[in-house]
């Protein structure tokens, strides 16, 4: 497997795993919850979940052909409520990533190296997913952090449970030490 294949794979398995853990956290948290802020000046999940829905779609949506800056995208307008309907918030998110992985899945090792525009830079395709890798990761740590805030005792964990690691460490040893000639 070239260099190229191997970081699609990467990128496509780490780009689950950011989506899984979000999924994870707003599966636990209530309506009231969704919308919360913790003051005037912060983002409630509903709006962290608006905006990346926003960037992905934009972003990812003939991403070998047109800027990243789609000129239908009113990037301000993601930082409000507007409506207060969660699952419309949901389907958007739901689009976001289709239009994520989608784009990852027709990726071929040879357009890894291509040339993207994102408002009006160059970026080579690698450079765009680190972007958005990045990108993503920040605001999918604010999704489980604000939700792990709110569900606080209640909250199931989405890692290792605290007090567990040397737990999970033995289990880890053990399947390996198992796998060994």
């Amino acid at each position: 497997m070239n260099l190229s294949s191997h970081y699609l794979e990467e990128i496509r398995r780490q780009m689950h795993g950011y989506k899984r853990l979000a999924d994870g956290a707003l599966a636990q948290i209530s309506e009231e919850e969704f919308f919360r802020e913790l003051d005037p000046e912060s983002n409630s999940i509903a709006i962290v979940v608006k905006h990346m829905a926003g960037n992905m779609r934009s972003r990812f949506t003939d991403f070998l052909t047109t800027d990243g800056e789609k000129p239908d995208r009113n990037r301000d307008q993601e930082f409000e409520v507007g409506q207060v309907d969660r699952a419309a918030f949901l389907a958007a998110w739901e689009h976001g990533w289709k239009a994520l992985f989608d784009t990852i899945d027709a990726l071929k090792p040879e357009d890894v190296e291509r040339m993207v525009t994102i408002r009006r830079e160059p970026h080579s395709v690698l450079q765009a997913l680190n972007r958005a890798l990045a990108h993503l990761a920040m605001h999918v740590g604010q999704i489980v952090y604000l939700a792990k805030y709110f569900r606080s005792e209640k909250w199931t964990t989405l890692s290792v449970p605290r007090g567990k690691t040397d737990e999970l460490n033995a289990k880890m040893r053990e399947k390996h030490e198992a796998k060994a000639p």
